[in-house]
């Protein structure tokens, strides 16, 4: 059985594929396959990880009491949580 092959043609006019083209020359040669492995199945395992994060967040989220009936306990909730983690808590409701 054949080996597939594999060919990667970067548009060097995107920064991007620039970037990835640059990193890959630093790769010694014998080691391309092996680093190209690693980097497909690294972001994979990136992706399923954030989903599992997401789910955990939702979970924990939907068991939380949340108390919108005055200004005054609105205030209170949200005053001491960073901006961040609210516009981040926002974007998993979202999805």
């Amino acid at each position: 059985m054949k080996r597939p092959v594999f060919s990667f043609r970067p548009n060097l006019k995107n920064p991007d594929h620039r970037k990835a083209w640059e990193t890959l020359l630093d790769v010694p040669e014998r080691e391309k396959t092996a680093y190209l492995v690693h980097a497909i199945l690294a972001y994979e395992q990136t992706a399923a990880l954030e989903d599992v994060i997401r789910r955990a967040v939702r979970e924990e989220m939907q068991g939380m009491y949340i108390q919108a009936d005055t200004e005054k306990s609105e205030q209170t909730d949200t005053d001491n949580v960073p901006e961040e983690m609210m516009e981040f808590l926002s974007m998993l409701q979202e999805e």
